[in-house]
């Protein structure tokens, strides 16, 4: 199957990219393409115009703005694999880049353009929640900011309003004090996570957070789990337990011990016995 008929416009930068999407109801933009081309394909969505983000240099490079690193939307995952842009996390964005999908995916695919489409079990939508990360939001009214836990309202459902891109994402830094674990679930190497557990400590900051994700919509801030770790240094079997229970209701036996197993090795990452 082939995509339906679109127009076609590329942006010279990210002013001219938000009118041209406002313009036209239906429009949609594309960045590195990874998820949007086999939708197109499928006709899981049809667009009446494409608006091409790649290459525009206003949504490239980073910017330390003194407590946090600015990306550009456009910094793909292989930017982040290699070490071409400075790590806020303290490894944390370099080991979860290098164990997104496939080489191939990592050379083109971005972080914008992954949080934009918003799938439960992508990297960078956990890992930005983990990290309190904020949204900055361009729209032809201007910018706006958004947490990353305020971001994501369901499965591939985000509060991205009409004519609206994704323009950056600012990761606060983590000090040398903290830790981090994460840790995924997937039947084999290269594909989306089936469970995925996050969890980021840092004492310098008094921050402490844990994640569940790659669940059935927006990942699960695990609050009560947080404050036991950050109080005593553990989580107890049977707090965890219940944790992932009450953020997975309904969920099947299987998909319980998967979410429950990934998030203790994500902690036992932290916290190593």
């Amino acid at each position: 199957m082939k995509p339906v008929d679109f127009d076609y416009a590329r942006a010279e930068d990210a002013a001219q990219a938000v009118t041209l999407l406002a313009a036209e109801e239906g429009a949609k933009v594309m960045s590195g393409g990874q998820s949007l081309g086999p939708m197109l394909n499928l006709r899981l969505v049809r667009p009446t115009r494409l608006v091409d983000l790649r290459n525009l240099a206003d949504l490239r490079g980073v910017r330390d703005a003194g407590n946090a690193m600015v990306y550009g939307a456009a910094t793909r995952h292989v930017e982040f694999e290699d070490g071409l842009v400075p790590d806020a996390a303290q490894g944390m964005l370099r080991h979860v880049a290098r164990g997104i999908a496939y080489r191939a995916v990592r050379n083109r695919g971005t972080i914008g353009g992954s949080l934009a489409h918003a799938d439960p079990a992508a990297d960078w939508v956990n890992t930005c929640l983990a990290l309190d990360a904020t949204l900055i939001l361009l729209s032809p009214d201007g910018s706006r900011q958004v947490k990353a836990r305020d971001f994501m309202l369901g499965a591939f459902t985000t509060t991205l309003r009409d004519g609206e891109i994704i323009a950056a994402v600012s990761i606060p830094k983590l000090s040398t004090q903290a830790r981090w674990g994460y840790y995924k679930i997937c039947r084999k190497t290269g594909e989306f996570a089936e469970a995925l557990g996050a969890v980021v400590v840092d004492p310098a900051r008094s921050y402490c957070r844990v994640v569940l994700g790659a669940t059935d919509g927006e990942p699960a801030c695990l609050d009560d789990v947080a404050d036991a770790l950050a109080s005593r240094g553990a989580a107890d079997p049977f707090q965890l337990r219940d944790a992932v229970l009450a953020a997975l209701p309904g969920a099947s036996p299987v998909s319980l011990r998967h979410h429950e197993t990934a998030l203790r090795r994500a902690i036992a990452q932290v916290y190593p016995s």
